[in-house]
């Protein structure tokens, strides 16, 4: 596969899990089985990390950085557009470069900001909800989730919502690089980036141009400012932002409305207590959450329960496998009402995702409007959906539900 990780050879009663086989699910019973046995497995990219303990140690541990920026590499993608972005993004720096980015981007995401603007995200999740509530059924993903995503993320970085199509569009081609079908997809996700890239550029013109009370102008303006982004900086950052999120929001809805489907009572819990909007989000991510896996890599060699890991090794730390841990969740059944252990689908430690909480904000407000304005869904045709690791969501979610209360 065009890479090499150095460990210790396996023994025999290691468990192994391929991760690349075509239909490979990380909810599956062979997963399950590994955990059972131990908390980690051999893979093809390094070590998978199952339990809950463990995955929590190992996402603040000083000896691990981030492992995303090798991904590409471990699938034979070297070179090119996409390689060039992906390198020297916020999510896959380190040190001082990482902090810097971070603490420049940071403010468009601050809890204050996000809570400013609530009364938006529940008109447009409303405006959305008006137009299939009276029909019965819709398509969820395109009708909903990828509308409302695109949307939502324009209103926080103060885009223009009406190209919410294109952003839509443009990010869900980048989404695939994010799943194990990166190298057969990369001429399709390069042509993406390249469009969002035009977009970042016209939107960096039109602030110069014309200056506005919004993020993205300050960003613009920052850049004459000390350590400000640099022009390059900016270009990759504005295009991070745009996919990443709308990519997370609309995949984290649709495995929502999956996960209700299966749950009707929890969906009446919802809507007859949208209080329990945010906890129900939390509880989604522990048991289907569209980050699959998080990513690390060792920068020394160390020891951990054990387990002599080389430098280099890659890790991939199993979120839902780690949030139905039976050791730290005996009852792991789905219940948005009850006191859960902290889940990982937003990472922890120095990349703790940036726009967490705008994720779990926006996608708490269409979740609790979606349940107090309609009875529970269930499937009215087939799912498709992303490969199930990686970043997973459905990708067609036709749903019906009875007359509306």
């Amino acid at each position: 596969m065009g890479f090499n990780i150095e460990m210790a050879a396996p023994s025999p009663a290691e468990p192994r899990l391929e991760l690349t086989v075509p239909g490979f699910s990380v909810t599956s019973a062979e997963v399950r089985a590994a955990r059972e046995h131990g908390w980690y497995a051999r893979t093809e990219y390094g070590l998978a990390i199952l339990r809950y303990d463990e995955v929590k140690a190992l996402l603040t541990d000083r000896r691990l950085r981030q492992g995303s920026a090798a991904w590409p590499a471990h699938n034979g993608v070297t070179e090119g557009p996409f390689v060039d972005w992906w390198t020297g993004i916020l999510l896959n720096l380190e040190g001082s470069d990482h902090a810097r980015l971070r603490r420049l981007l940071a403010p468009a995401f601050a809890p204050r900001a996000i809570e400013a603007l609530i009364p938006r995200f529940r008109s447009l999740a409303g405006e959305l909800i008006d137009r299939f509530a009276d029909r019965g059924r819709c398509e969820f993903v395109t009708e909903f989730a990828e509308p409302y995503a695109a949307r939502a993320i324009a209103i926080v970085l103060g885009l223009p919502e009406q190209r919410w199509r294109s952003i839509a569009e443009w990010s869900s081609e980048i989404g695939l690089a994010l799943t194990v079908e990166i190298r057969p997809r990369l001429a399709r996700i390069e042509v993406a980036l390249a469009g969002l890239f035009g977009y970042a550029d016209e939107l960096i013109a039109a602030k110069l141009a014309e200056p506005g009370d919004d993020f993205v102008t300050r960003l613009v303006e920052a850049q004459h400012e000390g350590d400000g982004l640099s022009e390059q900086e900016l270009r990759s950052s504005l295009v991070l932002l745009a996919f990443g999120g709308m990519d997370t929001t609309r995949n984290q809805l649709g495995l929502a409305l999956q996960t209700f489907v299966e749950h009707p009572d929890q969906w009446r819990l919802l809507g007859e207590r949208p209080e329990l909007s945010r906890p129900a989000v939390a509880e989604v991510m522990r048991v289907n959450p569209t980050v699959t896996w998080i990513t690390r890599e060792a920068s020394e060699d160390l020891d951990f329960q054990g387990l002599r890991i080389a430098a280099g090794t890659t890790l991939h730390l199993l979120t839902e496998s780690a949030g139905s841990d039976p050791r730290q969740c005996p009852e792991p059944g789905f219940d948005i009402a009850a006191e859960r252990p902290r889940n990982f689908g937003f990472g922890a430690g120095v990349h703790h995702c940036i726009g967490h909480y705008v994720a779990r904000t926006d996608i708490a407000e269409a979740l609790a409007l979606l349940a107090q304005r309609l009875p529970p869904p269930r499937l009215a045709g087939e799912v498709r959906s992303l490969p199930p690791s990686g970043n997973t969501g459905p990708t067609e979610l036709p749903i019906a539900f009875d007359a509306p209360v």
